[in-house]
């Protein structure tokens, strides 16, 4: 069908996006990035993010001429690039080594309240939380603030928080080569409470746990662990 009017064309892509827009379709938990992904270099990348949103802003109706706001559309694409999106770069990985387990520890090592802000691919709106991290070391173990960075590699890009969870957890059996690992996120989605429902008091719970932590018992030794109140200290 050859349609007229390019409003045409508009609409039923309107159509097809408000009958969509709230499923979280995912044939992967790969982040969905074309093949020219990382063509152009950040530089330009900043300066076309730039011109796109100043046009948004035009079009919003706001005076880029007012002192206020002229600065925003650049600060805007800055703050995408080199900060709230530069997960999407694998540059930007951090370099995670492991060490031998010489102390043969044998239990469940857990990295609980880290950090989470990363923003929603739905809405571009954020999402803040805290990830808790458990693993059973077998050959290797990790430096500690080496999860909260795996953690922030991944946040830090366009999400959906089950893909999130996965990410995390995959990299993470591959970094200390075991099983044996199992991640949790508690987090707010400002796509809940600042439109639609306007729900200020959920949050959202993810957990996916391999090998040991598939079993009842060690996923709840697990969570009955990162439940032990530490904030006395």
């Amino acid at each position: 069908m050859i349609l007229a009017e390019p409003y045409e064309s508009w609409k039923l892509n309107r159509e097809y996006d408000e009958i969509n827009g709230d499923n979280h379709f995912s044939s992967s938990y790969d982040t969905p990035l074309r093949p020219d992904a990382f063509d152009l270099d950040d530089d330009t990348k900043i300066k076309l993010i730039q011109e796109k949103f100043s046009d948004i802003m035009n079009i919003l109706g706001l005076d880029l001429s007012d002192d206020s706001l002229k600065g925003t559309p650049y600060r805007v694409a800055k703050m995408f690039v080199n900060e709230v999106f530069n997960g999407l770069n694998p540059k930007n990985k951090p370099n995670v080594k492991t060490f031998e387990n010489k102390y043969q520890y044998k239990s469940i090592l857990i990295e609980k309240n880290i950090n989470v802000q990363s923003f929603c691919e739905h809405h571009f709106l954020p999402i803040v939380g805290k990830a808790n991290i458990g693993y059973i070391p077998d050959k290797q173990v990790v430096g500690l603030s080496k999860l909260n960075r795996i953690v922030d590699y991944y946040s830090r890009r366009p999400q959906v928080q089950e893909r999130l969870t996965r990410q995390i957890l995959e990299d993470l059996k591959s970094t200390l080569q075991t099983e044996d690992v199992i991640v949790m996120i508690d987090a707010k989605h400002l796509c809940v409470s600042s439109r639609g429902i306007k729900d200020l008091g959920s949050s959202t719970l993810t957990i996916e746990g391999s090998g040991k932590f598939k079993l009842d018992s060690k996923r709840e030794e697990f969570i009955s662990l990162i439940s032990t109140n530490t904030n006395q200290f």
